[in-house]
């Protein structure tokens, strides 16, 4: 007999309890459970089937489910539920109760279903539950949606500055909007995201993820995220180049088993400003047939925190379809449409920062953009061993710019559009040799992409734009350019008693072609037509090793070659005629990580050691500079976050849960740059931490947590002609706001929420204060948009959903 302290033990989730399981099994129909923790699976197997299953939760806790699909009897699918759990289970007239499977081949065990233990992973991203994380080989943080919430973010880069590794440079200079992303991985240049491969439910969402990975507009709204999986290690076999700052992958609400619909909506203010909000709806379900259909929606409307010049209008729509017609089929569809338009305030000089730092100076400067997109994806399981994927997509963005010269003379547009086109099949396989399990997946690439940039400029007079002789609208500036990529990997997951290895290689074959059309500059004067090429042939190697201590606990270390491609602008940039672009070079960059992950159910962490050797990585110096290879650079550090349940010290502490989060980074200059060598890269602070507490209890829920980064340099230099530096590493700030260096800070947040319920719509109530006492600080820019750049101050917002 269960004793009283494990109630809930019963999950009595049957439609009819008294059918016997024999009945049950004649029954089968389709099932539908996602990977989850295994009590929460068990729950929803009850509520599909007849079942009801008895267990002691201290049986379940920590071990998860895998996904089951298909259409199986109730057995059948308990079955696959308990695969690997170390449960067995009994059945007597439709009721099962659960215990440890015996430890003796001849003891007592569950009814042998003929389901495999086996199972296919396929895709490394798909499916980021806390079983998938527990073993990855390498440093790797999922944020799920209702830490979103809690937070009250408006924009992923929100989200992401809480993840250990990662740091988001505040929205500044052409990038300073909403609608851009400014993340850095380990010391990496955060303008615009370049060094990091950003997907979308597992599609690239950079205009062109070859010859244009900057996100000046990254499109996808926080609103219709479930959750955000970053893996801050390259991951260059499985998913290409530019990823030396690790993938990161925004994953999209999930179609619902059952007709489910939600509103939301966020709105904040600031003593600074005006209001903004970030409104959601979510609509979707999945039909007897198996037939499943979601329609999402979140958009970002209002005004920011400075006094001018800081709109905000961007609308992101999802229509995502499912349908497994077979039990080993699965088809997806889905259609993505975003459309956005930011103001952008521009930088400040510090005279104007010092008179008014929420000031803006510049009228016309801002940002918009727009994405149609398209993807579909088929998995077959061949046989239990077996699994074929292939993944399809074709993108076509637009984005536009109207950005003023530093002297506020003149107005310039940058119209630019891009299409991109992907298929990426996937065959992986498992199998058995000696006391081996393995799981080789090979795969392939073929990517093409295109791009048209214009530029045309109007005189700017009284504040008001106007056509003069050398500044009359006409396109002075015409480029077109394309890239072509094949690309196909091999890596093996090979399991050995307590170990993992995983070897593999990916190869590059890219080729990049970008032309300068002849057309007359603002001067009148024709335009010398340029012609350009590059093709790079790169293996890119790599290896990952994981020792599982226990369940529990895990040991990691894996090294990976990254490789990056020259871009459009970069292979555009400096000579004349046909020449090769003012000496660049492809990048290319060795990464390895050490670390140990630990989880049970009163607490977990996880601590990485990374270290980042680049022979010659690509630096953007300025809008004037440009790119330049500065050299070899290093990247080296640790990466530390822990979080603990308190009702382990006291059970008058349930409910409370406390995190925190802390890194290391140190990335230098280690080429022969006169007066640099040694010396910190720009934007990146060398310590960065956070500190969280959540308390739940009875329906409310309140969070308390800080943010704290330290000092970073805007080290201002220029470049000669032949690519040489002048000038000096600039600490002291100068007077026009680009360089000098920038002071960290700590920003405090506070939230309460409250839940009424399914008896009131499972509304929701959430009200908090996001920079607590204030604090200012600021970032700097040294592009068109150059300047001062002060941050969010104190701001309130509100929240409410309801949903049915």
């Amino acid at each position: 007999m269960l004793s009283s302290r494990w109630l809930p033990l019963v999950l009595a989730l049957a439609v009819n309890a008294g059918i016997p399981l024999a009945s049950a099994e004649a029954a089968g129909g389709n099932i539908h459970i996602q990977a989850q923790p295994l009590g929460a699976a068990l729950s929803q197997l009850g509520q599909q089937t007849s079942l009801q299953v008895f267990f002691d939760p201290q049986l379940v806790a920590g071990k998860q489910a895998p996904a089951v699909d298909g259409n199986l009897s109730p057995e059948q699918a308990l079955g696959q539920l308990l695969q690997g759990s170390g449960l067995e289970y009994s059945i007597d007239q439709g009721s099962v109760t659960l215990s440890p499977a015996a430890t003796s081949a001849s003891g007592s065990g569950p009814l042998e279903l003929g389901v495999t233990a086996i199972t296919v992973v396929g895709d490394w991203l798909a499916d980021a539950n806390a079983a998938v994380v527990q073993n990855h080989p390498g440093a790797r943080t999922v944020i799920r949606r209702e830490a979103m919430v809690e937070q009250g973010a408006m924009t992923v880069g929100d989200v992401l500055k809480r993840v250990p590794g990662v740091q988001v440079q505040d929205a500044n200079g052409t990038g300073g909007s909403d609608i851009s992303l400014n993340v850095g991985v380990r010391g990496l240049t955060s303008r615009l995201s370049p060094r990091s491969t950003v997907l979308i439910d597992g599609v690239p969402a950079a205009f062109a993820p070859y010859g244009q990975p900057q996100l000046s507009m990254a499109p996808i709204s926080s609103g219709n995220l479930d959750s955000i999986d970053v893996v801050r290690g390259a991951g260059s076999v499985r998913y290409g180049p530019q990823n030396v700052g690790g993938v990161i992958n925004f994953v999209t609400r999930a179609i619902p088993e059952k007709a489910t619909g939600e509103i939301g909506s966020t709105l904040e203010t600031s003593q600074r400003g005006g209001w903004k909000h970030i409104d959601t709806a979510f609509l979707g379900g999945t039909a007897d047939n198996g037939m499943g259909v979601a329609l999402l929606y979140s958009g970002v409307n209002g005004n920011g925190y400075r006094a001018s010049n800081n709109g905000n209008d961007i609308d992101d729509v999802i229509l995502k379809t499912h349908w497994a017609p077979t039990d080993v089929d699965d088809f997806s569809l889905n259609f993505h449409y975003y459309d956005a338009k930011a103001d952008m305030p521009g930088g400040l000089t510090q005279q104007q920062y010092d008179e008014n730092p929420y000031q803006s100076v510049r009228d016309y400067d801002s940002f918009s953009g727009r994405r149609k997109d398209v993807s579909f994806k088929w998995v077959r399981m061949i046989d239990d061993r077996t699994q074929a994927e292939v993944l399809t997509y074709y993108s076509d963005s637009f984005r536009g710019s109207t950005i003023a010269a530093r002297d506020q003379k003149t107005l310039s547009a940058y119209p630019r559009t891009y299409y991109t086109f992907g298929i990426e099949p996937r065959v992986s396989h498992v199998f058995d040799v000696g006391p081996t399990s393995q799981e080789v997946s090979v795969g392939y690439r073929y990517l093409k992409e295109g791009m048209h940039e214009q530029a045309s400029r109007l005189a700017l007079v009284n504040n008001q734009p106007v056509q003069t002789p050398t500044a009359d609208g006409h396109v002075y500036q015409d480029r077109t350019g394309g890239t072509e990529a094949n690309a196909v990997y091999v890596d093996n997951k090979i399991d050995v008693g307590n170990w993992t290895v995983t070897p593999g290689i990916r190869f590059e074959d890219i080729r990049t072609e970008w032309h300068d059309r002849p057309v007359l500059d603002t001067s009148g004067k024709p335009v010398q037509e340029k012609r350009r090429s590059i093709d790079s042939h790169e293996p890119l190697p790599a290896l990952s090793v994981m020792y599982h201590l226990s369940d529990a606990w895990k040991l990691f270390a894996n090294y990976e070659t990254s490789f990056g491609a020259l871009q459009y602008f970069q292979l555009g940039q400096g000579g004349s005629g046909d020449e090769t672009a003012s000496g660049l070079n492809p990048e290319k960059a060795k990464t390895y990580e050490i670390g140990t992950r630990y989880n049970d159910d009163v607490w977990g962490g996880e601590v990485t050691l990374f270290y980042i050797d680049f022979d010659e990585e690509l630096q953007y110096i300025s809008n004037d500079a440009g790119w330049t290879n500065l050299g070899a650079t290093t990247h080296q550090g640790i990466e530390a976050s822990v979080h603990y349940d308190m009702a382990a010290l006291d059970p008058r502490l349930d409910g409370l849960t406390a995190n925190a989060g802390v890194t290391y980074t140190r990335a230098v200059y280690e080429g022969e740059i006169p007066g640099f060598k040694g010396r910190d890269l720009p934007f990146y602070s060398r310590q960065v931490a956070t500190v969280g507490l959540r308390y739940d209890v009875n329906r409310w829920t309140y969070n308390v947590d800080a943010f704290a980064q330290s000092k970073q340099h805007s080290p201002g230099t220029a470049v000669n002609a032949d690519g040489s530096f002048s000038g000096d590493y600039i600490t002291e700030g100068t007077a026009d706001g680009q360089y000098g260096d920038i002071p960290g800070y700590v920003t405090w947040n506070v939230r309460g929420g409250y839940d009424f319920g399914a008896q009131l719509s499972n509304l929701k109530l959430g009200a908090g204060v996001k920079n607590l006492f204030d604090k200012q600080y600021f970032t700097r820019s040294s592009d068109n948009n150059a300047g001062m750049y002060v941050g969010a101050p104190r701001t309130f917002f509100v929240q409410a959903s309801v949903g049915f």
